[in-house]
């Protein structure tokens, strides 16, 4: 293997550790610690968003999230899209620094990926045992979300890298 790859590699394995334990430490904290309540209450104090807000309503993991409550609905999707970008990343990372070996791609998107899931199950699990938190199995699929698109990205990005090599050859 190549002195840069290696490298690599270990760079890459590195940012994937290190972005785990970002995710530990944020999932340590309390809902209160990372609660958007308040500063979502303040930036929209003066607007009535009930008028403009879609009636949307919707149980998820045994809870009404309502557009009656609109900071709790935004809060809501935000809290989601993080979900999901965190996963992307942490998919995204894995995929990188697997592909920084000499491994068949569908391994290392396949590793990356029962990775980033085994993780995000056990991060659920880390989660219930903190004060004011609890941990949802639908929050994995979330993350599982974030991580297939993840893996669509690489995937693209490489079929894209070989088509281009392959018209510069022909």
């Amino acid at each position: 293997m190549r002195k840069t790859s290696s490298t690599r590699y270990y760079l890459l394995l590195a940012a994937a550790l290190l972005w785990m334990a970002v995710i530990f430490f944020k999932s340590a904290e309390s809902y209160q610690q990372q609660s958007l309540r308040p500063l979502l209450s303040s930036w929209f104090q003066d607007i009535d968003l009930t008028k403009s807000m879609p009636h949307v309503e919707f149980s998820y993991d045994h809870d009404l999230v309502s557009w009656q409550d609109p900071i709790g609905l935004i809060e809501f999707f935000i809290r989601k899209a993080g979900h999901v970008s965190e996963y992307a990343v942490l998919a995204l990372l894995w995929s990188l620094a697997l592909l920084a070996k000499p491994v068949k791609v569908v391994i290392a998107l396949l590793t990356s990926s029962i990775i980033s899931i085994i993780y995000a199950a056990t991060d659920e699990w880390h989660q219930s045992f903190v004060a004011g938190r609890t941990g949802h199995p639908i929050d994995v699929a979330v993350d599982a979300i974030g991580i297939i698109l993840a893996v669509i990205v690489v995937s693209i990005v490489l079929f894209l890298r070989a088509w281009i090599k392959r018209r510069r050859i022909s």
